[in-house]
């Protein structure tokens, strides 16, 4: 008993009412339209007319229910009043692409609703307006029905009549069937209310190709954060790692080599400040907010990052070959990011020695290589670091993003080898 008068005491049920009445009264305007032909057309009967007007009433609500704007209207009413979860419409968008962060991914799939999903719209806005009108004239009657039968209120007899058949109502019973009355008010304004409620999700969900339109929003979605996770991974790691082994460096050197120390303090300084930028950037885009220009890190400023190496104490032996300044734009960046979490890999786990750099540019590819020791990690300030585990996976990740081959792994009994080969395109 309690559960079946439960959705009578609860404020979504009469929300629901109001929002199918709104939408009776909102096709009103569009009666006028309706009535022309029937004006038109006198000498047909009255009920052919009745019809007719009724008929070209609900092709124009379907008709104003084929705007976009009107579903966006409806989705948002039936979300606040009705309480259904109901996702905004998908127009197949394409997130930005932060430039510097990698190859742009694939355009997704355009939301392009078949033929039966644009008349899903138009059919609840009829159907929304049928049970607003029919849930207003049923329930307006049967409330004033209650009103006044009790006590013969308007001196009259009290009768109810359907469809021919007709019964008085005593005085001892006018109370019942006032209480009865607006009982079935009550279950009508229920009725409504379940009836949209159930019907929403359905006609006013997200369609198959709106479905689609939005895993592929959601993919490209991660797939950005996941570059922005290696460009903080790239930019951030180095710099922390390279920093901690020029400040050791600095702090042992200050008092013997005060001009090797402030070398150190400035490469320290200069890296942060790189770094800085890159986690400005970062941050901004994560918060959905206007930020500048990515900063950019290419071939060309591969020099300075083997400086920042050699600040730090380490021996770089580098091995440049070919038309660098061909390498361009996704490819030269990411040859960059790549490099620098090798070199980052190598002052974590190297033990000191020298590190190889390969860079070969040739007219189809683009070879990097990068070699150093392994082993026992000895010298002053170049213990060994803890890392995340996600440097290699993350580099795999974007090799396979730009169709290269990544190899890594022990080159002899003391060294570590990271081999990286890309091929070049004309677009790149």
């Amino acid at each position: 008993m309690i559960r079946g008068i439960r959705p009578l005491l609860r404020g979504s049920t009469y929300a629901g009412v109001l929002f199918a009445y709104c939408g009776a009264l909102a096709s009103l305007p569009l009666l006028p339209f309706a009535l022309l032909p029937a004006v038109a057309w006198r000498s047909a009967p009255e009920g052919v007319r009745i019809v007719l007007v009724l008929l070209v009433w609900a092709a124009l609500v379907g008709v104003v229910g084929l705007a976009r704007t009107t579903r966006r209207v409806l989705i948002v009413s039936a979300r606040r009043l009705l309480r259904v979860p109901l996702p905004d419409p998908v127009a197949g968008r394409r997130p930005a692409s932060p430039p510097g962060t990698g190859p742009a991914p694939a355009a997704p799939v355009p939301a392009v609703p078949s033929g039966a999903d644009r008349w899903r719209t138009p059919l609840w806005l009829l159907l929304h307006v049928a049970l607003g009108w029919t849930g207003a004239l049923v329930s307006g009657v049967l409330v004033l029905m209650g009103l006044v039968m009790p006590g013969g209120w308007l001196g009259a007899e009290a009768r109810v009549s359907l469809f021919g058949w007709s019964v008085r109502v005593t005085d001892g019973w006018s109370w019942a069937v006032a209480l009865g009355c607006v009982l079935l008010a009550a279950a009508v304004c229920v009725l409504v209310t379940g009836t949209l409620r159930w019907s929403a999700p359905r006609l006013l969900g997200p369609s198959s190709a709106e479905r689609l339109a939005l895993a592929a929003e959601r993919e490209l979605l991660l797939a950005e954060r996941n570059r922005l996770a290696h460009e903080l991974h790239d930019s951030i790691g180095h710099t922390l790692t390279a920093a901690t082994i020029q400040a050791a460096v600095a702090g042992e050197v200050l008092s013997a080599d005060p001009v090797a120390a402030r070398a150190a303090l400035r490469s320290i300084e200069e890296s942060a400040r790189a770094a800085l930028e890159d986690l400005d950037y970062v941050l901004g885009v994560l918060r959905e907010e206007e930020a500048g220009a990515a900063p950019t890190r290419t071939l060309a400023d591969l020099p300075e990052l083997l400086d920042r190496l050699r600040h730090a104490g380490a021996v770089v032996e580098p091995e440049l070959a070919g038309e660098l300044a061909q390498v361009q734009g996704t490819l030269s960046r990411a040859a960059y990011r790549i490099l620098q979490e090798g070199l980052t890999n190598a002052l974590r786990h190297g033990t000191g020695g020298p590190i190889e750099v390969r860079v070969t540019a040739a007219s189809d590819r683009l070879e990097l290589s990068v070699v150093n020791r392994t082993g026992a990690r000895t010298g002053t300030g170049t213990g060994a670091f803890p890392t995340s585990g996600h440097g290699l996976p993350g580099l795999a990740e974007r090799v396979r993003l730009l169709h290269g081959e990544i190899e890594a792994g022990p080159d002899g009994p003391q060294h570590w080898r990271l081999a990286v080969r890309l091929p070049v395109r004309l677009s790149a």
